[in-house]
């Protein structure tokens, strides 16, 4: 009886702590696991197994992180959602994949499309990258606008502003036009010792397409003409080939000549070494530049790393007209490269209800906000509130720093003029004919023109392969831009 009495009592005790921890499980997916993908880490990986870990102690749910190499992921996820497989629950993408994937989507809950959280998201992302055809299919996780950063220690020396000066006929500054980015290369390629005018990146499959579209965007995102950078909304016919883009070509040749010996071989990754390693004056490429120049541990200039927006331009071609237009001012015109990491539920999904419920945890302001400042997740800031919480960043940063580089995020990504990155199916099709001809124009086995001559050309055959209509809709669309 003793035994009786102790076991119900036991059985009681157990009933109550379930009962206690069920109640802590808000909302309460006890006995779920979701499985999520993305790339091999640490970047983006590290961020979803973050919040997977801090949204099991909240939900009682758990989540399998499956990590697939960068050149394995695109196959791997479009085979699972074409075949109806349900093998993940969550994905976490390239934005360039958006156009192949998004017929297999589910579309975000409307109870997350509302509220203080939601409209913290930053407009760009908010009402363009995260939305197809009208719906929200996915959620960004990381922000990702090129950004320029230079060493405030070398702008500020009273020799360099005098010496600049007297040779520019203005003063030594952040460049608001590429021609000032430009002449700043020189002046420290040419007239200080030890330092290289600046640092991008080159190298063909080393992110290299996107630092020149960088440069194009200040002269062919034109305001009156949404969506016209890349191609012709109306017609799908390729725009690579005329007047803006050869000035955005010729003057991304001329950084390359005003950068260190090895340039060419450039990844994004030699980009942050060379401007950590004290090696160059300014560079251009994402947030990451930033947080790692400022961190002692990998950088020889932290207390001296300055941010703004990219330089731009006040003459933009008008493909409409076939004329330079010219403004009174510099258009700012950021460019949205990559466009963000975006995180989305596949219809095949058997958990969908709680791999939105993830998604919507590891996107929340705190949990985003701290993966923002914690080195090897890759995620930049993509809220509004990354770029105002600056008590966050003061374990970055000096006071100056953290302003200075929140403030390029938060301008560049809430620019009337911002420029999105081209997202199409066959999207690395048409960079890898562009890659070809950038490696031949700047080893000048080619003429910028005729570089870009054969991509156009090249690129209007692929259009022609995938079919114009259905591109030129996917492309609509990618643009924000209502279908025709």
């Amino acid at each position: 009886m003793k035994n009786l009495m102790y076991s119900s009592a036991a059985f009681v005790a157990l009933s109550l702590s379930a009962s206690v921890a069920m109640a802590d499980c808000s909302p309460d997916f006890t006995g779920i696991e979701i499985t999520a993908t993305t790339q091999t880490g640490p970047y983006i990986a590290s961020a979803l197994q973050l919040a997977a870990d801090g949204w099991t102690e909240k939900t009682c749910g758990t989540v399998k992180v499956v990590e697939f190499p960068w050149s394995e992921l695109y196959p791997k996820i479009v085979t699972t959602l074409t075949s109806g497989d349900d093998a993940f629950d969550v994905i976490a993408f390239a934005p360039a994949w958006a156009p192949d994937f998004t017929p297999y989507l589910t579309e975000m809950p409307a109870k997350y499309q509302q509220g203080d959280d939601w409209m913290d998201i930053a407009p760009v992302y908010r009402e363009a990258l995260m939305i197809w055809n009208g719906k929200v299919l996915s959620q960004t996780m990381d922000g990702d606008v090129h950004t320029y950063t230079y060493r405030i220690d070398l702008f500020e020396d009273k020799a360099h502003q005098e010496a600049f000066k007297a040779k520019y006929g203005y003063d030594l500054a952040i460049p608001v036009s590429w021609d000032q980015y430009l002449d700043i290369a020189e002046y420290f390629q040419n007239d200080v010792e030890g330092v290289y005018g600046t640092a991008e990146a080159f190298r063909r499959g080393g992110q290299q397409f996107w630092f020149f579209f960088s440069h194009a965007a200040g002269y062919t995102n034109h305001p009156d003409n949404p969506g016209s950078m890349f191609f012709d909304p109306e017609t799908m016919d390729a725009q690579i080939n005329n007047p803006g883009w050869l000035r955005g070509l010729e003057e991304y040749i001329r950084a390359s000549k005003l950068a260190p010996p090895a340039a060419l071989n450039f990844s994004f990754g030699e980009v942050n070494a060379a401007f950590a390693g004290g090696q160059v004056a300014q560079s251009i490429g994402w947030g990451d530049t930033g947080v790692i120049a400022a961190d002692p541990a990998q950088s020889k200039v932290n207390g001296n790393v300055g941010s703004a927006m990219l330089p731009s331009s006040n003459e933009i071609w008008n493909h409409v007209t076939g004329e330079w237009d010219t403004y009174d001012e510099v258009v700012k015109t950021p460019f949205m490269a990559f466009g963000g990491w975006q995180a989305a539920v596949p219809q095949s999904s058997g958990n969908q209800e709680a791999a939105w419920d993830f998604i919507s945890f590891l996107s929340s302001p705190e949990v985003s906000g701290q993966a923002a400042v914690t080195g090897g997740t890759g995620v930049n800031p993509y809220r509004i509130s990354h770029t105002t919480n600056m008590e966050r960043w003061a374990s970055i940063f000096s006071e100056r720093e953290a302003a200075e580089y929140l403030g390029a995020q938060q301008a560049s990504v809430t620019a009337d003029n911002v420029a999105l990155d081209m997202r199409l199916p066959g999207y690395f099709s048409y960079t890898e004919i562009l890659e070809i001809e950038l490696s031949k124009a700047l080893a000048g086995d080619v003429t910028p023109q005729e570089a870009l001559d054969t991509v156009a050309a090249g690129w209007d055959e692929l259009t022609e392969e995938f079919g114009r209509e259905s591109q030129l809709e996917a492309y609509r669309a990618s643009m924000g831009l209502e279908a025709k």
